[in-house]
């Protein structure tokens, strides 16, 4: 039997190459089932490629009449997770279903993994270092800092999406 995870993807750069996650949670007797940010989207994801690569229906939005129902999740993972998820995620602002979704799970004491995707000048801001260490505080672990996700240079987001770590990730949420 398979364990569920939940895969919350943002707009961020390193969401262009989600399927490399799936498969390797596949390959690690993980479902997956993602949801989509907006942004993620917008301008970084093909939902339908998605869904194939997946499975199941991706989640962009509450569930309607007709949308797959998803089973509880065992764990979640946060990748990319964006300077603004992470920061509405931290103050408890839950004006999206991504949100919504995350703000109920950390609650539910879920195991939940999120891996920023964030310049060192973001990075760098203090209300960032204070919602990563909110999050921490409310049990989430957040792979960020030495040895973990390390923020890169500004502008330079495009060289360091090769070397986001999935796999750190996924054996974080196992």
């Amino acid at each position: 039997m398979s364990r569920v995870l939940y895969l919350v993807v943002c707009g961020a750069g390193p969401a262009e190459r989600v399927a490399e996650m799936i498969d390797l949670a596949r390959q690690e007797g993980w479902d997956t089932y993602c949801i989509v940010t907006a942004a993620a989207a917008e301008y970084f994801v093909d939902l339908d490629e998605l869904r194939k690569v997946s499975g199941h229906q991706v989640r962009t939005t509450y569930r309607v009449e007709g949308d797959e129902a998803v089973p509880p999740a065992d764990a979640v993972i946060v990748a990319p997770a964006t300077y603004n998820t992470i920061n509405k995620w931290a103050a408890g602002i839950a004006d999206n279903y991504a949100l919504s979704q995350l703000a109920e799970l950390t609650g539910a004491g879920v195991r939940i993994v999120a891996v920023p995707f964030v310049n060192q000048a973001l990075a760098a801001n203090a209300v960032f270092v204070r919602s990563v260490e909110s999050l921490r505080a409310a049990g989430v672990r957040v792979l960020f800092g030495p040895g973990e996700f390390e923020p890169h240079p500004p502008r330079t987001g495009g060289s360091a999406v090769a070397s986001f770590p999935w796999s750190m990730a996924l054996r974080a949420a196992a």
